[in-house]
Parts: C-alpha cells; sequence; structure tokens
C-alpha cells in the first residue's frame, strides 16, 4: 500500500510542486489550503506525514499542531517561509518533528520525510540501533563501537537513548533537558552542551566532525540515524 501525505498549504504552486515530488515517491497525495480542513483532512484520510505551512489564512500553524497534538502523532514537518530560530524552536515545542525552510531543495525534502516517518516505527523495532560500526543495544544497555564496550555515565546514556529513539529528528534545547534533567532544568544548556561533548568524543568517529549529533544552532541537535 502506498504511503499516504497531506499538504496544508495556502500556496497552490507549492501545492502543486509538492505533489508532482511526492507522487514521483509513490505517495498518494492530498490537499487541503487552510488549517481547519487540514486537521479534518488527517482525521479522515489518516495520512503518513503530514507538510504544514506556518502562515495559514485561517489558523496559524501553531495552532494546527498544538490541536493535532492533542489527539494524534503523525510526524509532521514544517514548511515556512519564516527564518526566524525562535519561531522555529516553537514549531519543535508544538509537536513539529522538523522544519524546512522555503525554498527547499527536493533530496533534502525527501530525506527529511523519510527521517521523520522512521520515529513512527514500533519501540520494538528499533531494540538495536546501528550506524557504521556504533551498536546501541537499548534491551541490554550496552554501546560498543567496532566491537567493543564504550563505557558511558548513566546521564550519557540517557541522552544518546533519548537522540536514538528520534533519528532524524530536530530536538530543541528545552526538550532535551526537560527529557533527561527535569521540567526545572529547561535553562540550564550548559549541562547539555557540556554532556553533548562527552558523548560525541566516546561515539563519534571524529568529534570535530561530528557526523551523528549534529549540532542546529541556537535550536538544538539533530540525530542522524
Amino acid at each position: 500500500m502506498n504511503p499516504v501525505a497531506l499538504i496544508i498549504d495556502d500556496e497552490v504552486q507549492i501545492r502543486r510542486l509538492l505533489r508532482l515530488v511526492l507522487e514521483g515517491e509513490n505517495y498518494k497525495v492530498h490537499e487541503a489550503e487552510t488549517g481547519q480542513l487540514g486537521l479534518m483532512e488527517i482525521a479522515t484520510r489518516k495520512p503518513d506525514v503530514v507538510l504544514l505551512d506556518l502562515g495559514l489564512p485561517d489558523l496559524d500553524g501553531l495552532q494546527v499542531l498544538k490541536r493535532l497534538r492533542e489527539w494524534s502523532e503523525v510526524p509532521v514537518i514544517v514548511l515556512t517561509v519564516r527564518d526566524d530560530v525562535e519561531e522555529k524552536v516553537a514549531a519543535l515545542d508544538a509537536g513539529a518533528d522538523d522544519y524546512i525552510t522555503k525554498p527547499f531543495s527536493t533530496p533534502e525534502l525527501l530525506a527529511r520525510i523519510r527521517a521523520a516517518q522512521r520515529k513512527t516505527r514500533p519501540s520494538e523495532e528499533v531494540s538495536i540501533f546501528r550506524n557504521g560500526d556504533l551498536v546501541v543495544d537499548l534491551t541490554a544497555h550496552v554501546v560498543t563501537r567496532a566491537g567493543r564496550e564504550i563505557k558511558l555515565s548513566a546521564t550519557e546514556y540517557a541522552l544518546l537513548r533519548l537522540f536514538v529513539k528520534h533519528p532524524g529528528r530536530v530536538l530543541t534545547h528545552r526538550h532535551i533537558l526537560r527529557e533527561i534533567w527535569g521540567p526545572k532544568s529547561e535553562e540550564h544548556r550548559q549541562y547539555l552542551r557540556v554532556y553533548v561533548t562527552h558523548l560525541r568524543q566516546k561515539i563519534e568517529a571524529d568529534p570535530a566532525k561530528p557526523s551523528l549529533i549534529q549540532t542546529q544552532p541556537g535550536i538544538g541537535y539533530r540525530f542522524v540515524g
């Protein structure tokens, strides 16, 4: 069965472009030009991925996200002309899985869609994560590189586990701090920087040029799965 994509955007040209790209990847595509219609389409079509514009004529994209997250965990990629870091963080904190700034490249868009959809796999299917010679066994709590076990502190392992469970997804500083250190730690970004540095030194082939834990300036981190 072909995957289903829903485009929520009031620009006809963007919808046409996205339809062309997605149908070329064998997606069944549906469209909505307003936020209200988009929410109705999600409820009835049950899409595998949603591409959401922030600047809609009736509801702001953030409102759509917040309403949607009350009843659905469908992967959502925000498409926006807004290049403001705070707006991107707000979208991610509201429940977006990723964002892409318009204009965008087709290969990047498709890669982000694939990454967003990977997170919907049942947790049992990702009990063992592999990337090159790095293996993370989430059941046994064992991390190895090239067959040799890597010793991680409890916090380092919790951080890595969080990343592994959301491959390809941008996680904001606030989200990571809340998940690892609790809701009262959201402003202590220095904790996070220190532990990310330690983790990179242990799992990256070249910690100076990290390929697994990628920094999203001013926003957070993306773990490349």
